[in-house]
C-alpha cells in the first residue's frame, strides 16, 4: 500500500429536513387542528481514528464526503428521519486543518478518538408547533436549516516511540529491517527509502515502534532532495535514533548536516534524546573505526555506539539505549499526569 501522509477533503454535512404544513381531516370532525411534522435533523460529518490504518491514501481517491439529508415533516404529527452521520475513518496521529493547512481544528492521537468536523442542519418546524391559543390554524412551517461546508487537510504524523534520521545511505533501512520484520527497500544508491517505514523491534521481551524516515541532505529544510516534509513523523517520537555512515570521508561533518537540518525545521527535534551511532563498521578496520568514533565525538559531544546491521555487532546494545530513554520519557510523561490529575482534584 503506497503512504500518503497529507490529504484535501471536501466535506458537507447534511441539511434539516423541512417542516410540513398539515391539518387534521376525518369523518366528523368538522374542524381538525394542526397536525404537521417537524423535520429531521441534518446528519454529522465526524473524523474518527482506528486501528489498522498508517496511510492516508484512500483520501486520494475519494475526496467529497456528505452526510445524510434529515426527512421531511408529514401530516398526523410525524416527524422526519435523522439523516445518517458521515464518518470518516483516519489513522492516530492525524491533524485536521483547515484550508489553509495552519488552523488547527483536532489532533487524534489515540484509537477511538473522535470529533465532529461539521455539524448537520437542524430540521424545521411543522405547523403543528405553531399551534397556539390565537392561532388556530397556522398556515406556515419553517424549512430545514442548511448544512455546513468546508475543506479540511488531513496530515498524518507516524506515532513511533524512536525515530531513525540519517544521511542518504547510512544504514537506516537495513538496520530496521535487521531488527524487526518490516521490509523496506534497501540498494546502494541515495534516497532508497521515499516514504516513511515502521517497524515493531522486540528486545529482552519488549517491544517498541521504530520509524524508519527518507534520509536528509544538505539544503532539506529548502527543498533540497526530499525536503524536509517527513520531519514532521519525528515529532511524536520518544527518542532519535541517529545513524552516521562509517564509510564517508568525515563522519562529524555527516553528524553536523543532519543536526543542522534538524535545527532549521524547528518543532523542538533538536531537543529530543538523541542516540548517535557509527553504522557499517563491519566494512572498515579497526583504525577506520577509531578515527570516525573520534570525529563523531568531537562533533555530537558525546562517545557515539558502534553498530553493523549487517553482522549484528553493537546492535543489542543500541537497541537496549533506546529502551532506556523511552522508559525514562514514559514514566517522566506518567509522573506528569498523575500531578496534573492530582492538582485538579477538589
Amino acid at each position: 500500500m503506497k503512504f500518503l501522509d497529507e490529504a484535501k477533503v471536501y466535506i458537507q454535512s447534511g441539511a434539516g429536513g423541512n417542516g410540513c404544513v398539515s391539518f387534521r381531516r376525518e369523518k366528523f370532525i368538522e374542524f381538525g387542528g394542526p397536525n404537521g411534522g417537524d423535520g429531521g435533523r441534518g446528519g454529522d460529518v465526524i473524523v474518527e481514528a482506528v486501528t489498522g490504518l498508517n496511510t492516508l491514501i484512500d483520501y486520494r481517491y475519494q475526496q467529497h464526503f456528505k452526510a445524510e439529508r434529515g426527512g421531511n415533516g408529514m401530516g398526523k404529527d410525524r416527524h422526519g428521519a435523522n439523516g445518517k452521520n458521515k464518518i470518516m475513518k483516519v489513522p492516530v496521529g492525524t491533524e485536521i486543518y483547515e484550508e489553509d493547512g495552519e488552523t488547527l481544528i483536532a489532533d487524534l492521537t489515540e484509537v477511538g478518538q473522535r470529533v465532529t468536523v461539521a455539524k448537520g442542519g437542524n430540521g424545521g418546524f411543522g405547523n403543528a408547533y405553531f399551534k397556539s391559543s390565537t392561532n388556530r390554524s397556522p398556515r406556515n412551517a419553517n424549512p430545514g436549516q442548511p448544512g455546513q461546508e468546508m475543506i479540511l487537510r488531513l496530515r498524518l504524523k507516524l506515532i513511533a516511540d524512536a525515530g531513525l534520521v540519517g544521511l542518504p545511505n547510512a544504514g537506516k533501512s537495513t538496520f530496521l529491517a535487521t531488527v524487526s520484520a518490516a521490509k523496506p527497500k534497501i540498494a546502494d544508491y541515495p534516497f532508497t527509502t521515499l516514504h516513511p517505514q515502521l517497524g515493531v523491534v522486540r528486545v529482552d521481551e519488549r517491544e517498541f515502534v521504530l520509524a524508519d524516515l527518507p534520509g536528509l541532505i544538505e539544503g532539506a529544510h529548502e527543498g533540497t532532495g526530499l525536503g524536509d516534509r517527513f520531519l514532521g513523523h519525528t515529532e511524536r517520537c520518544r527518542v532519535l535514533l541517529h545513524l552516521v555512515d562509517g564509510m564517508t570521508d568525515d563522519a562529524g561533518r555527516d553528524y553536523r548536516t543532519v543536526r543542522a537540518e534538524l535545527e532549521a525545521y524547528g518543532q523542538g527535534l533538536t531537543d529530543k534524546p538523541e542516540i548517535v551511532a557509527l553504522s557499517k563498521a563491519d566494512s572498515m578496520t579497526p583504525e577506520e573505526i577509531k578515527t570516525q568514533v573520534a570525529k563523531l565525538k568531537k562533533a555530537c559531544k558525546k562517545t557515539p555506539l558502534v553498530l553493523s546491521s549487517a553482522s549484528g555487532q553493537g546492535v543489542p546494545e543500541v537497541l537496549r539505549a533506546l529502551f532506556k530513554v523511552i522508559d525514562k520519557t514514559r514514566d517522566s510523561l506518567d509522573s506528569d499526569e498523575e500531578s496534573g490529575e492530582a492538582a485538579w482534584q477538589p
